[in-house]
């Protein structure tokens, strides 16, 4: 078994093809300032490491970083022990959930689902065997408790295409890469602009 972590699971997403927010991978202040700066803030500042893979637990996720507190919440992150931290542009939006798990009856199967913080206990998620084709994909939303808001509640925006896109593309990947074990997107982050993942995990086989 290989874990990926958050880092490299998304330097190989984005390899496939998929939209990963902007971000670095900085062991100094001065390189996170200036990619904050580069990025535009508010940034969200995240403790990485191979032994850190619940950070919202381990309290090793700054979000509204701005200019005024990066310093500070840098330095708090800094003593959590043989980290790196990652500087990502923050994105606001609907969080959704995608994966891939390795089922013993049916192989691969896809997920879908309301996503963030409050996945475990919203359990609001649609499944489907791979290959799927756009109609799936499009059934898999709908069947969302949240997919009423996605349709645009009280006049809201999102770019459900590029969601789709995604699915499709778990689909595919499930094909290429037999071995994975489980690929967790959580959350990916969809708006009136873009459907962006900001986290994601990997375990290969």
């Amino acid at each position: 078994m290989k874990t990926f972590t958050e880092k490299q699971a998304e330097d190989f997403l984005e390899k496939e093809g998929f939209k990963i927010a902007k971000r670095k991978l900085v062991n100094k202040y001065e390189d996170a300032e200036s990619f904050a700066r580069k990025i535009g803030y508010p940034v969200v500042l995240k403790a990485s490491s191979e032994n850190l893979l619940h950070k919202t637990e381990a309290n090793a996720v700054r979000m509204n970083v701005n200019e005024n507190n990066i310093k500070e919440n840098f330095a708090q992150l800094k003593k959590i022990k043989n980290i790196g931290i990652i500087v990502q542009k923050q994105i606001e939006g609907q969080h959704l959930l995608l994966g891939i798990k390795k089922d013993s009856a049916f192989h691969h199967v896809i997920a879908l689902g309301a996503g963030g913080i409050f996945t475990e206990v919203i359990k609001d998620v649609s499944f489907r065997i791979p290959p799927l084709n756009k109609s799936h994909a499009e059934e898999m939303l709908s069947e969302l408790k949240i997919s009423r808001i996605l349709q645009g509640y009280r006049n809201q925006k999102f770019r459900t295409g590029e969601v789709i896109d995604a699915i499709l593309s778990l689909s595919r990947l499930s094909k290429n890469y037999p071995n994975i074990q489980e690929l967790d997107i959580n959350p990916m982050i969809v708006n009136d602009k873009e459907a962006v993942i900001v986290d994601a995990r990997i375990i290969f086989g």
